[in-house]
Formats: C-alpha cells, structure tokens, sequence
C-alpha cells in the first residue's frame, strides 16, 4: 500500500516540475523602451559629454566668495529668486568693523573741526583781546613815563630832592613798560596773522590721511556684505547663519570641501551647455562654425544648439566625482554653445547632457 502512494505522489511531483520547467522556459516579450537612446543625427557625428551652464558673456556660473571672514548674520535671498546687480545677498556680522569705521570716522571728523578752527583764525574776540593789550600796554607805557618826566623835572630844580635810586627805579619802570607795548604788539600783528600756513598744511595732512583710514575702513565694512555683481537668478545657497564663511567660501558636510557661498546665473531663458571633446576626436572638428544638436538624458527630447565659441585650451578632464587632486591622462577641448528653453521640458544648470558635434567630412 505504501509503495502505491509512493509511485502516485512520484508521479505527481514529475508532472508539477515538467510543468514548471515549460512554463519557466517560455520567454516574455521585451518591453517597450521608456525612452530611445541619443542617436547621431550626423552621418560624421563626433560624441561628446556636456554639462549646462547658466550663459555668460564669459566664463560659467557666478560662483561667489566672501571677502571677508566671520559668520553669517543674515540671508537676504532665496534660491530661484531674480536678484540686479548690487542687491545685498548675504550680511556677514560686521559689529566690530561697523565700530572701527565709526571711530575712524569720527577722528577724521575731530581733526576737520580742528582744521577749520585755523582756517577761521584770527577770531574776533581774540583779536579785540589782543588790541586791549596793546592798549593797557600803552596806558603803563605813559604811567611810568609821566612819572619819570615829574621826577627829572623836580631833580633839575633841587637835585637833591630826588633821590638817585628814585629816578633808576623809575628809569627801569619806563624800559619795562616799553618792552610790554613791544611785546603786546607783536601779539597783537601774531594774532591778526592767522594760523601758521605750515601748520594749516601739516593738519591737512593728517585730516586727509584719517579721512583716507575711514574711507578705506568703510570699503572694507562693505565688503561684508555679498552683493550681486550682475542681474541674474539665484541658483544655490550654500550656507545658513550662524556658518562661519571666508574667502575660501564656506565648508560642505557632504563634500568636505569649501563651496561658493551663493551661485547665480544670468537667466533661464537662454542657457549654454559646455561641451567637452576628447583630445583624440579633436582634428575631426571643422575649422569654423560647429553643428551640434544636445539630447536630454531619460528624455526623448532633443534641441539644436547655437554655437558660440570654443575655449582654445585642451585642459585635464574633471572626473564626476569632482576629485581635481585625481590623476587623469585624458585631455579635453571645451566648446561653447547656447540653447533656448525647450518647451516639453524644463532644464536647470548643472544638468549633464549628450551631445553629438557634425564633424569635417
């Protein structure tokens, strides 16, 4: 009875695998592709990687750096926001340096005042002073004259009236008072004078050269904060406050590295897209205008391109990864093209794309 249902279940387990192995072994139909791969629309096309970037007159993106170290106060943009030029972007904290500017300002301002205090010179009620002096001089002048003039008279009557010690005392009192008119006097023409024209040089100086120290004091108080150098839109932002920033940019976690502080570009309107060319394909290039035509990866959408200009240096190619200290043989020639936004789909700087070059037949 036991090797019946042995057989039947052997039996059984034979049919269930030759039924899997028939079902198994039956192949589906492919799948449609989600989207066709980037053909060469040229019959001598040349292959090339790009990347797309924001289009400038010159150069890529607006990659912009603090010029001066600290940490980050404020931000007074967003990213996607259409900025002109001048617009303030970021504030880095300037309280010491807002202190050092209005200190040197208010030097500058000090010695000004200073400066026009001897321009203004001789002052009234300094001059009215000096004429009095001159006159109280006079009147002690004629005092001890007058007194000199009786003695000598009454000495000419009687010489024995007066004494000799009288008439040198009051002989001296008459030099005296004459040196005291004297002095008065020359106060007097001192005052009336002015200021010294090498003093009133000297303190310009030194007005000009605090004025200098505020100006340049001021410039550097400037620099703290990051402006747009162009009329643009705000692609990145790589920092927060409180991050501390310098000239060397601020430090990404993910990277650990320093990145620019904001990237801009000029627009999204038109962009450009650098086109890279190996240092082996680059004889095939025509010697004038290049046709090229640029496909949107996982997209079935392609654009022509406007050529611009191409970027006469073959440098090292820069892996994705970024690693510019990564030993590389490869060489590449950089060309420069622009694009309108295409209408089924919408681009961004940074994107990598495909691109096949017509090259010379």
């Amino acid at each position: 009875m036991k090797i019946r249902w042995l057989l039947v279940l052997s039996v059984i387990g034979l049919l269930i695998g030759i039924g899997a192995a028939i079902y198994y072994a039956q192949q589906s139909p492919p799948l449609p592709p989600v989207f066709q791969a980037a053909a060469n629309p040229y019959a001598t096309g040349i292959y090339a990687n790009g990347i797309i970037e924001s289009d400038q007159q010159s150069g890529a993106n607006l990659n912009l750096y603090s010029e001066v170290s600290g940490t980050v106060a404020r931000i007074l943009v967003q990213e996607g926001q259409a900025v002109k030029r001048g617009d303030a972007l970021i504030q880095v904290e300037d309280s010491v340096q807002r202190a050092l500017t209005a200190q040197q300002q208010s030097q500058a301002d000090a010695l000004d005042a200073q400066l026009n205090a001897l321009l203004a010179q001789p002052r009234k009620e300094t001059l009215e002073v000096t004429r009095a002096q001159v006159t109280a001089a006079d009147a002690s002048l004629r005092t001890v004259q007058d007194q000199l003039d009786k003695l000598e008279a009454a000495a000419r009557l009687n010489p024995k009236a007066v004494s000799r010690d009288a008439m040198d005392n009051a002989a001296n009192a008459v030099r005296v008072a004459h040196g005291n008119l004297i002095v008065a006097q020359r106060q007097y023409e001192l005052t009336r004078a002015g200021a010294w024209s090498y003093d009133i040089r000297s303190m310009q100086k030194q007005r000009d050269a605090l004025q200098k120290g505020a100006a340049a004091a001021a410039a550097l108080l400037d620099k703290y904060t990051v402006r747009a150098p162009a009329d643009g839109i705000v692609m990145s932002v790589n920092t927060s406050p409180g991050a501390y920033v310098s000239p060397q940019g601020t430090y990404d976690a993910y990277t650990r590295g320093y990145v620019p502080l904001v990237m801009m570009s000029s627009g999204q309107s038109q962009l450009a897209v650098r086109v890279y060319v190996d240092e082996i394909l680059v004889h095939r290039l025509p010697s004038n205008t290049v046709k090229a035509r640029m496909f949107f990866r996982g997209t079935d959408v392609s654009v022509p391109l406007e050529f611009v200009r191409v970027q006469p240096y073959v440098s090292p190619k820069v892996e994705l990864s970024d690693q510019r200290s990564e030993r590389v043989d490869v060489r590449v020639l950089p060309l420069l093209f622009r694009f309108k936004q295409p209408d089924k789909l919408v681009v961004y700087p940074g994107q990598l794309v495909d691109v096949y070059l017509q090259g010379a037949s």
